[in-house]
């Protein structure tokens, strides 16, 4: 470009730089008078706009001018701006062009301002959403697909859910939010076979699914990866390590960069490092982040006021913690003598800590110890972590707990043979087991004796009192119930965390006793366990139900209900242990104050957890603290986010209302045809007991049953040479021979065909095995005689 270009270019731009309207909309005005068509009057302007700007010497202007001369294609040989818009939309195949000029935003739900920003952002940017639990998040991503699924007919649209029992309540939820019609949505779990989920990718196109299932449709070609244009990604502080979120997305980008992500959670990540993860494995290019406190936020968010309660330990606990400290310093002395344990402070030691200590003494080893002694001290490393396991048990949730644990270990239901071993000659150890067994042995958790009821925790007692006062505060304040009579509280809902399963069994067993004031159910996973049942997630969804519509009033789960799932409206929510991780504390407080003010008791033991609980709270205010003062500075962001929309369009929101019909569940899922439906409703109901009706009965007679006339079926001798010898005349009694052939129906035996309902047995696959050799012998035989033959 020589210098004469140079100061045209620039005197246009001088022109433009004295006018009031922002720069972005006079960057096609460079161009134009670039080209010599300036309006007229304009000589002055552009030679005055010469004289004060090009010689004081600002070069940025003239390189920013530059600039878009090369990007716009204002040399003579550059592309004319029709071929531009061509080439633009040639690199997104399958966008409607009709209907990307608007972006549709629902009426039919309150207008916020706070979700409407990020929809608009999560359009155009791969965008991280952080807001607290019930204040929409779903809704963003309901309307974020909505357009998606507008935008590109025939694209796929995918949201991902960690667990099942939110998988269905997700696809629900973006039903009544857009009405996206049930015939193009799919619900897919593992229960879902995998030959039905390749049909369903072929034809649907919106789906709701978890991780594992994605990632295992990917990678057996089923999921057509090309085609998916949005990525929804629920909870998305799991996108961590090797996580299946995490190997979704890379295995996507081998396939496709043009597709949309929307990430969406509570709280981004324990600590700094962790949200950078989560930014950079989902390709994040934007934070759209809100805190209960937040202004845009506050018209919609209840107070929650937060109560703690330090409790001190009891003297029964802490004459067994005496005893359990004795014993962990016996195993622990072992690994401080050989230097594979640095600290001596065994009361405040942790199982991680332990787990930290020998993962470095695996990658390097004391000169002092040889490689035989190494297994011993894999071993003490083990006993140590079990014990230690034991021993938060005690301080967190009681004697009880503890008792469970070591019974578990010495009856050999828990597989810890050495640990057994080692802990049946510690006489201190049998000393205190024998006080736990005597305390607890005669009064299990499932014992309704009122008398037997012993509080293994003085927490429990705390939690008791807190309950019961609610329940009774509540139907005092708030009068006599609807139908006139006296107020119970049942109308209020309460929700107790705990992390471990026995602990869950003796509070719902304690709060039992104050029936019909407490309703109390338990709430937990599935089965994890030879000796330990959980709940299905049918059984999970029944438990929501009844307790949203009152069936129960006070839920006690495991950390199964911290995420999600959509509990319903709770008063008070009760943590009976603390977390040191900031996530599961704040989803445990999101499952209150949602539509009305709501209460956090948060109940601690002295000592250990009462720090473990304030640890929490500072890194989570850190986090917040981080991620609201500048975000986009203290995080690298995917500096990649694809343009799903053509450079040349701009689309505008059309704000409309949205009629959503009644939600039919598990229709999506299910293979229901009109005619389908006609032919099962022709069909008489299968019975109770699941045997034959007396339809079925006379068909399998009519068809299968095998006559009585019908003689002993024998195989047929001529294919098998070692039989040749016996007789070839086997008449039977009433003189008729059936000869059945092994090989005249091999095409269906020699491999497994597809299943329905019922799979194929071990013997079912035996047989197959032996056909297929049959067959394999068979064709041998063939080509030796062939051979034969020829020679």
């Amino acid at each position: 470009m020589n210098g004469g270009r140079q100061r045209t270019l620039f005197q246009s731009w001088g022109t433009q730089s004295s006018s009031s309207q922002p720069r972005a909309d006079r960057r096609p005005e460079v161009g134009l008078q670039a080209e010599g068509r300036r309006r007229p009057g304009d000589a002055g302007g552009a030679a005055a706009a010469a004289q004060d700007g090009f010689e004081e010497g600002e070069d940025d202007d003239v390189l920013l001018v530059a600039v878009f001369e090369a990007e716009r294609g204002l040399d003579s040989g550059g592309p004319s701006s029709s071929s531009r818009r061509a080439e633009s939309r040639a690199a997104l195949p399958g966008f409607d062009l009709s209907s990307g000029d608007m972006w549709i935003y629902p009426t039919n739900w309150p207008l916020r301002t706070y979700q409407f920003d990020m929809v608009r952002a999560a359009l155009f940017h791969n965008t991280l959403v952080c807001l607290p639990t019930g204040l929409g998040k779903t809704f963003i991503a309901a309307v974020l697909m909505y357009n998606f699924y507008r935008w590109y007919p025939t694209g796929k649209i995918v949201f991902m859910a960690p667990t099942k029992p939110l998988v269905a309540q997700q696809i629900e939820a973006c039903y009544k939010v857009m009405g996206i019609p049930q015939s193009h949505m799919a619900e897919m779990t593992g229960h879902t076979q995998a030959l039905n989920r390749q049909t369903v990718w072929k034809t649907r196109r919106v789906f709701f699914l978890t991780p594992q299932v994605m990632m295992n449709d990917i990678s057996r070609g089923a999921c057509p990866a090309s085609d998916v244009k949005c990525l929804v990604v629920d909870e998305a502080h799991k996108a961590l390590g090797n996580h299946a979120y995490c190997q979704v997305v890379k295995e996507l980008c081998n396939h496709t960069r043009q597709f949309r992500v929307l990430a969406l959670t509570a709280t981004p990540g324990g600590d700094a490092k962790a949200v950078q993860q989560v930014i950079s494995n989902l390709m994040i290019a934007r934070l759209e982040v809100r805190a209960e406190d937040s202004i845009d936020v506050q018209p919609y968010s209840y107070q929650r006021h937060v109560e703690k309660f330090i409790v001190p330990l009891g003297s029964d606990l802490i004459a067994i913690q005496s005893l359990y400290l004795q014993i962990l310093e016996a195993f622990t002395r072992r690994l401080l003598k050989i230097g594979a344990l640095l600290r001596k402070d065994t009361a405040n030691l942790t199982k991680y800590q332990i787990i930290l200590s020998r993962e470095q003494f695996r990658k390097n080893p004391p000169a002092n110890i040889v490689s035989a002694q190494r297994g011993m001290v894999e071993g003490d490393y083990g006993l140590c972590i079990s014990l230690y396991h034991g021993y938060e048990l005690l301080l967190q949730m009681g004697m009880r707990s503890l008792y469970n644990y070591l019974k578990g270990i010495l009856d050999g239901s828990k597989g810890m043979t050495r640990v057994c071993n080692e802990l049946c000659k510690n006489a201190v150890f049998m000393e205190m087991y024998d006080q736990l067994q005597a305390m607890f042995s005669n009064s299990q958790a499932g014992s309704k004796n009122e008398k037997q009821l012993i509080y293994s925790h003085p927490k429990l007692q705390k939690l008791e009192e807190v309950v019961v006062n609610h329940f009774q505060s509540w139907a005092t304040s708030r009068g006599p119930n609807s139908s006139g009579g006296k107020a119970d509280g049942t109308n209020s809902r309460v929700m107790i965390f705990s992390s471990y399963r026995d602990s869950v069994q003796e509070i719902a067993e304690m709060l039992n006793k104050h029936q019909p004031l407490v309703k109390v159910m338990t709430f937990i996973g599935h089965a994890s366990g030879k000796n330990s049942k959980g709940f299905t997630q049918k059984e999970q969804l029944e438990v929501m139900k009844c307790f949203r519509e009152g069936g129960y009033n006070v839920l006690v789960s495991t950390c199964v209900g911290e995420e999600g799932l959509d509990i319903g409206e709770v008063d008070l929510i009760i943590c009976f242990d603390a977390q040191k991780s900031p996530i599961r504390m704040i989803q445990r407080m999101g499952r209150t104050g949602r539509k009305r003010e709501g209460k956090i008791v948060v109940l601690l033991a002295e000592g250990r957890e009462e720090r473990t609980y304030n640890q929490s709270q500072c890194s989570k205010r850190s986090i917040f603290k981080t991620i609201l003062g500048n975000g986009n500075k203290s995080f690298h962001l995917y500096a990649n986010s694809p343009r799903m929309v053509p450079s040349d369009l701009n689309p505008a929101v059309h704000k409309m209302y949205i009629t959503t019909g009644e939600y039919e569940p598990n229709n999506v899922s299910r293979k229901a045809t009109k005619k389908g439906r006609k032919s099962v409703n022709k069909q008489s109901k299968l019975k109770e007991d699941g045997l034959l009706t007396a339809e079925e009965l006379e068909f399998w007679d009519r068809k299968f049953r095998l006559r009585d006339d019908l003689g002993m079926p024998r195989l047929m001798l001529l294919p098998f040479e070692i039989v040749k010898d016996e007789p070839k005349n086997m008449e039977q009694e009433n003189g008729t021979i059936r000869e059945l052939s092994l090989s005249e129906w091999s095409l269906w035996q020699n491999h497994s065909l597809s299943t329905h309902f019922v799979g194929h047995s071990d013997r079912c696959q035996h047989f197959i095995s032996i056909m297929d050799m049959i067959d394999l012998m068979k064709q041998e035989e063939l080509c030796q005689f062939s051979h034969n033959l020829e020679v």
